[in-house]
């Protein structure tokens, strides 16, 4: 019995470390995209040995923490309600999507530069079904145009929501500018083409 309970409470210090690592990665990456896992270990309140007990490398903590980033992400769009117009559930899906985009964009520049492509691209299976189910719902109910392939679509769609958010950590463009263009773009790419 004492045994299971040592046992219970290590795993329980375990996750509590994990998490703590996680969040203070998420901050230190966030203030300082070139923080090490020294600062980070540091700003979690624990040993280098002890991160390194949960995560071997950067890259794996990076991989982790854009892992936990996306689930965040999904939780936030599985509220969207996703019925009814095409085009409204579009406007709902880029202001929630573009809010959490520009939220964890200095992440997702960090992450960009520490894991291979095929780490990003699999961090967005869950989102990226749901805009192409949205896509496909669309073009059925004659809403969205469908001379392109959902592929396609999807993959501007999504070039557009981290494009907006990579220019404003960049400078280049402002909030408010991204906000005022980027439905009207989206609108361009997905509305039937006129006759000629």
């Amino acid at each position: 019995m004492a045994e299971a309970q040592r046992e219970r409470a290590m795993r329980s210090d375990s996750l509590r470390n994990r998490d703590a690592i996680l969040k203070a990665a998420a901050e230190c990456l966030t203030a300082n995209p070139r923080a090490t896992l020294a600062d980070i270990a540091h700003a979690a309140g624990i040993a280098r040995i002890t991160l390194y007990g949960h995560f071997s490398s950067r890259s794996d903590l990076v991989k982790a923490l854009l892992s936990s980033s996306m689930n965040h992400v999904e939780e936030e769009l599985s509220s969207v309600d996703v019925s009814g117009d095409p085009w409204r559930v579009l406007e709902a899906l880029v202001a929630s999507s573009w809010r959490l985009m520009n939220s964890l964009s200095v992440l997702r520049g960090v992450a960009e530069q520490a894991l291979p492509d095929e780490d990003m691209h699999g961090s967005h299976v869950d989102t990226r079904e749901r805009v192409e189910h949205l896509l496909a719902r669309g073009r059925a109910e004659g809403a969205f145009r469908s001379d392109q392939s959902i592929r396609w679509q999807s993959s501007c769609y999504f070039a557009l929501v981290h494009g907006a958010a990579s220019e404003i950590r960049a400078g280049t463009l402002t909030e408010a500018e991204v906000q005022k263009e980027l439905m009207p773009s989206l609108r361009t790419l997905l509305q039937e083409p006129p006759t000629p």
